[in-house]
């Protein structure tokens, strides 16, 4: 008998031993998982944050810019032109010269002329400047990829090296720019600006709205049939696919409010249906697990509901509160079907100044940006994906924070 007691403990042993080393290499798999996932992202998205610019002697005398000039403005796009062809002499064709042209990118000439505008003591003389370069060049200097440059050109790009006239300065024009067809131009400001305008609009709406509705359920709403179809509605909307209630901010919206397409107030609102059942399941939960006790000794001192509410249920369910409306924030940021349905899958090139301006976020940046072959938008794509993940990962880290220093046990 004893042998057998024995036996029976071993197997007991042995089995508790191997699920915890299955335990165990779950979250060794699940930590690999995410470490290589965040190389991968990383590896990608790193030059992204680079920009490669090119030395540039620009000649700002008065006879350079008399010579460049059209309806008495400077031509500084012309300034450039003509300082590419004295570095290189030896672009004689006229494909030659569209092809030294294109050395250097678009917004170089708005570079040069924010530039000279800031420090007007640079007029009169020859003076060095580092303009952008363009994706092209961008690409062989941080990549040393040349498929897409021509012989001549690589020559160009080769010299520049070995002159050290060529290097790469960190790229503030990703975070200001919008989106743009040439992808050393191409920034993730419109996104983020989208993002923040419709985080507003949805944070705006379903807080209040959530809590509110929250409190009444709980402690004013009588316990009927009547209730409960809407708490069971409410758990059912919380499951819903996102993209159902881009379907009804298309027709709600759009099609009988006739609010403007592709605008931060439609994608707002069209995120608040969304995030709203979220706050007010994660607001119930808190008020739950408050101890009746407290609103038994405030009702014996006299307490209305309204004040219990107010002075006490209120005050100690915040820390569940945020902690639920943060979750709710991280889940619309990342949200890209809704917001697809509702237009805001459009090109756009300027920053939004309001809320009716047309405009994108990041999760539907990343999803344009994907479906461009150039190596440029392919970095581009995965520092969007990494500022996106940043904005997610601190959101969770501060309802982590708040729950771990609000939290109390009753």
């Amino acid at each position: 008998m004893a042998k057998l007691e024995i036996k029976n403990l071993k197997k007991r042993h042995a089995k508790e031993t191997r699920f915890r080393i299955f335990g165990m290499l779950a979250i060794a798999f699940s930590l690999a998982f995410l470490v290589a996932l965040f190389g991968m992202i990383l590896s990608k998205s790193s030059s992204a944050f680079l920009q490669t610019k090119v030395a540039l002697e620009i000649d700002l005398s008065q006879e350079a810019i008399a010579a460049n000039s059209e309806n008495n403005e400077i031509s500084y796009r012309r300034l450039i032109k003509q300082s590419l062809r004295q570095k290189f002499p030896d672009a004689i064709s006229l494909i030659e010269t569209n092809s030294l042209y294109q050395m250097t990118s678009k917004v170089a000439a708005l570079e040069l002329e924010e530039k000279i505008k800031k420090q007007q003591q640079l007029l009169g003389q020859k003076n060095i400047f580092w303009l952008s370069a363009s994706s092209k060049i961008d690409v062989y200097f941080k990549h040393h990829l040349s498929a897409n440059l021509s012989e001549k050109q690589k020559i160009w790009a080769d010299k520049l090296i070995a002159d050290k006239q060529i290097k790469t300065f960190f790229n503030w024009n990703f975070f200001r720019f919008a989106d743009s067809r040439e992808p050393e131009i191409a920034g993730i400001g419109a996104g983020l600006s989208g993002s923040i305008l419709v985080m507003v609009i949805f944070l705006g709406l379903a807080f209040p709205i959530g809590v509110m509705c929250a409190f009444y359920l709980e402690e004013f709403a009588p316990k009927n049939r009547i209730t409960d179809i809407i708490e069971i509605s409410i758990n059912n909307l919380a499951a819903i696919p996102s993209i159902i209630y881009g379907l009804l901010g298309l027709t709600v919206y759009l099609q009988f409010f006739y609010l403007p397409r592709s605008s931060s107030l439609v994608g707002g609102m069209t995120l608040f249906m969304l995030v709203l059942p979220v706050i007010i399941i994660a607001t119930r939960n808190t008020i739950r697990s408050i101890p009746s006790s407290i609103r038994d000794a405030a009702m014996a001192l006299g307490a209305s509901k309204v004040q219990i509410v107010w002075h006490h249920l209120l005050p100690l369910s915040v820390p569940g509160i945020m902690t639920g409306t943060i979750l709710a924030i991280s889940r619309a940021l990342g949200e890209t079907a809704p917001l697809l349905m509702i237009g805001m899958v459009a090109f756009i090139a300027d920053i939004p100044a309001n809320f009716t301006d047309p405009t994108t976020v990041l999760p539907v940046q990343i999803y344009l940006w994907s479906d461009s072959p150039e190596i440029g938008f392919a970095e581009k794509t995965a520092a969007a994906i990494l500022v996106l993940l940043g904005f997610l990962i601190l959101f969770n880290l501060v309802a982590i924070i708040l729950r771990k220093k609000f939290e109390r046990k009753w």
